[in-house]
């Protein structure tokens, strides 16, 4: 008896534990955020933008043409800032589009704590900073999703639906990547989910998603089943060999010639 006590004090001792640091396993922001001309980002505007429960958060606009092909709004993956994603931003900027990136709360330089709800609340915000811009055409914008920011634009695209949606290294649900890494059924103890599967039916807008066939993060089969629950028009573009933080995920040719035909494709 002494023996169940002690194990069932433990066991709630760890879910405890877990429940309480379990974000700190999640999300891994990057506080330093360098200058963009010293990366040699050109054609940058740095703004700021509100969110509604009153944080002011920090982004980049990048545009090298007065007619942009489109202005693709980033959400970006779990880790690091926005000048993770310079290379991206430059690569599109380059070929045409204009393209915003920006840090969610607790990433960069910004204030507050990452969660699910506040990635939710920073998505609508970057939005409608986009949308108050004089050179963004609405019928122009793009969400673009790279790993967990595919969850984040999927709900976005779910309440205010886009030109277009690409998803990279999209995933069904946070639960469903706990039980492939872990092997355990964490859903019953996560306080962010993230169930991208569940909104995929509910989306008609022209989707491209973009999977690395050797990803060890996100597995190829979870953005196959995205990819399989969504609507038409959509197409599928496999990296191959390519890992979760690979370069060919990131800026790699492929994926940004498949962007671009993606785009040129939606006007």
């Amino acid at each position: 008896m002494r023996t169940a006590i002690s194990l069932a004090g433990v066991l709630l001792a760890t879910a405890a534990v877990l429940w309480l640091l379990q974000r700190k396993l999640i999300y891994f922001p990057s506080a330093q955020v360098p200058d963009p001309r010293s990366m040699g980002l050109q054609g940058v505007d740095a703004v700021t933008f509100p969110t509604t429960d009153g944080l002011t958060l920090n982004g980049w606009f990048v545009n090298r043409t007065p007619n942009p092909e489109a202005v693709v709004l980033v959400f970006n993956g779990n880790a690091g800032n926005r000048a993770h994603r310079a290379s991206f931003a430059d690569a599109l900027a380059r070929l045409g589009s204009a393209v915003f990136i920006f840090d969610y709360r607790g990433y960069g330089d910004n204030p507050g704590s990452p969660s699910e709800n506040g990635l939710r609340m920073d998505a609508r915000a970057a939005r409608s900073y986009l949308l108050s811009r004089s050179d963004v055409d609405p019928k122009a914008l793009v969400y673009f999703g790279e790993s967990l920011g595919t969850a984040v634009a999927v709900e976005l695209a779910s309440e205010h639906p886009p030109a277009g949606l690409i998803l990279r290294s999209p995933f069904t649900s946070l639960t469903a990547l706990g039980r492939h890494h872990y092997g355990l059924p964490v859903g019953w103890i996560l306080r962010d989910r993230y169930a991208t599967l569940d909104r995929m039916s509910n989306l008609r807008t022209p989707l491209l998603v973009i999977a690395g066939d050797s990803d060890r993060i996100v597995p190829f089969s979870e953005s196959r089943q995205v990819f399989d629950a969504a609507n038409e028009p959509k197409s599928l573009l496999v990296i191959p060999n390519a890992d979760h933080n690979d370069a060919a995920l990131f800026e790699g040719r492929t994926m940004i010639e498949g962007i671009v035909r993606f785009l040129r494709n939606l006007r």
